[in-house]
This record gives structure tokens, sequence and C-alpha cells, in this order.
């Protein structure tokens, strides 16, 4: 069985939100979506942890504005 990955490249992280990468590096940027910066390149990473956090967040949001 092959192991999860403890970060997700940008690219994977717009997959699974079903946006773009620019919408996702937006997000990174602004603190939404808690990243890393690997290296004098500036190479983005996102922990699966802190994706699935960011999803859950917008989830108990939605579902405040519901009022339910």
């Amino acid at each position: 069985m092959a192991e999860r990955p403890r970060f997700l490249q940008p690219a994977e992280v717009a997959d699974v939100l079903n946006v773009t990468v620019s919408q996702v590096y937006t997000l990174m940027r602004s603190g939404q979506l808690p990243a890393v910066k690997i290296g004098k390149r500036g190479v983005w990473r996102v922990s699966v942890e802190a994706l699935e956090a960011y999803i859950a967040e917008l989830e108990r949001e939605a579902h405040a504005r519901r009022g339910a």
C-alpha cells in the first residue's frame, strides 16, 4: 500500500479544491491556506493536514451561513 504524502504541490491542491493554481498561490500568500516555502527558489508546499483543516473551516463557515 502506498504511503500518503506529507506535502502537496500547488497543482495538486488546485485539483482537490477544483480551482486554478493561481488561486491556490493567492490563498497561500494571504495566509488563508497555511503553506511552507522551501529553499531559495521558493517552492511552495501545503501539508495534507493544513489542506484538510482549511476545507473543514470552509465547511464550518458554510454551515454557519445556512443558520443551521
